[in-house]
C-alpha cells in the first residue's frame, strides 16, 4: 500500500519516536516544519498535536508495558502527524476550490452513524486514536476532512482511491507551493504524500555543521 497517509480517511485510511526537532536551518522561515500556502506549520504547532496523541494514548493505555508498546506501533508519529497537518489544508483547498460544504448536521449524522457501527463514543474514539493516531478532540475535525473528501470524490465522478481524486489534491498542493523542512522529509506534489529525504537530515545537520538549509 502506498506509503500517503491520507489523513485518516475513512474509505483510504493508512498510518523509538521520532525527534521532535525546534528549528528550522535558515532565518526564511525559522521554527517551521513546514510552509503551505505561503503560512507556517510550526514546530511548536507540530510538537502540541504529537503530544496531543500522546497525552491520550497514556490516557486510554494506563499500563507502562502497553504504553511503550503503543508508542512503538506509532513510531514515525511526529512526521506522520506532519503529512497528515500538510495533507489537511490541501484537502480544504482543493475542497474550497470545488465548492465543497460540509456542514455540522452532516458531520453529526456521520459521527451517530460511526458510533453505532463502533459500540458508543467512547469505542469510536478509541478506535480512531489507535487505528489513525487521532486523539478524541480531533475527532469531529477528522470527520469534516473526511466529508470534504467523499464530497470532492462524488463531484469528480469518482472515489478516495482513485487517480482523479489524488489528481485534484496534487493540483491543490502545487497551487499552495508546499515547503516542508528537509529534517522532516520532501512533498512530493504528484503524490500529495511526504516522503524521506533523500539525503538523511542527519547526515545534513553534520556536513553542514551548522550552516543554514532549504529553509
Amino acid at each position: 500500500m502506498h506509503r500517503r497517509r491520507r489523513s485518516a480517511f475513512l474509505l483510504t485510511a493508512a498510518i523509538a519516536a521520532a525527534p521532535l526537532l525546534t528549528a528550522c536551518g535558515n532565518d526564511a522561515h525559522p521554527g517551521a516544519a513546514a510552509v503551505v500556502g505561503g503560512e507556517r506549520i510550526t514546530v511548536s504547532q507540530l510538537e502540541n498535536r504529537v503530544e496531543e496523541v500522546r497525552a491520550a494514548q497514556r490516557a486510554a493505555v494506563p499500563d507502562e508495558a502497553q504504553y511503550q508498546q503503543a508508542i512503538a506501533r506509532t513510531g514515525s508519529l511526529t512526521r506522520d502527524t506532519l503529512h497528515g497537518m500538510v495533507l489537511d489544508q490541501v484537502l480544504e483547498r482543493a475542497a474550497r476550490d470545488a465548492g465543497v460544504t460540509v456542514t455540522d448536521r452532516e458531520i453529526q449524522q456521520m459521527r451517530s452513524g460511526l458510533e453505532q457501527q463502533a459500540g458508543g463514543a467512547e469505542a469510536l474514539e478509541a478506535a480512531w486514536l489507535q487505528q489513525y493516531g487521532i486523539p478524541p478532540q480531533r475527532l469531529e475535525a477528522n470527520l469534516r476532512l473526511q466529508l470534504q473528501a467523499q464530497k470532492l470524490a462524488q463531484g469528480l465522478g469518482t472515489d478516495t482511491s482513485r487517480p482523479e481524486f489524488w489528481q485534484a489534491l496534487s493540483e491543490a498542493g502545487q497551487d499552495l507551493d508546499v515547503d516542508l523542512n528537509p529534517r522532516y522529509g520532501d512533498w512530493d506534489v504528484e503524490k500529495s504524500s511526504r516522503v524521506d529525504a533523500k539525503t538523511p537530515w542527519v547526515r545534513d545537520v553534520t556536513a553542514a555543521a551548522g550552516a543554514p538549509g532549504t529553509f
